[in-house]
């Protein structure tokens, strides 16, 4: 299944497992279409977790997708889990957060 197939179709009644011989890495996230760019896609590692991270993907360099789990919030809302199998070799964006200051350097 496609990752864009996966987004446009909640929820996913058949869970797509890893081929043998599929040269792709998997990772495990709640995912969201990006905001701008229909090409793309965010996967939000351990998002009920003390240090959630922000990773964005062409959607291209998805293989595979595969069901994992819902996560469970203490106020009982639940988050479902992918595992995604994105292409080794692949060119993906970690966001992370700081804190603007005015001697900010790179």
């Amino acid at each position: 299944m496609s990752i864009t197939s996966y987004l446009e179709a909640q929820p996913l009644n058949e869970p797509v497992r890893y081929a043998a011989g599929m040269d792709a890495v998997p990772i495990a996230g709640f995912p969201r279409q990006h905001p701008s760019d229909t090409a793309k896609l965010l996967l939000i590692h351990d998002p009920l977790g003390s240090n959630p991270q922000v990773m964005e993907f062409r959607k291209e360099d998805v293989s595979r997708v595969e069901d994992i789990h819902a996560a469970i919030t203490e106020a009982g809302e639940g988050v479902r889990l992918v595992k995604l199998w994105v292409r080794r070799g692949a060119i993906g964006v970690l966001m992370k957060p700081f804190e603007v200051t005015e001697n900010l350097s790179f």
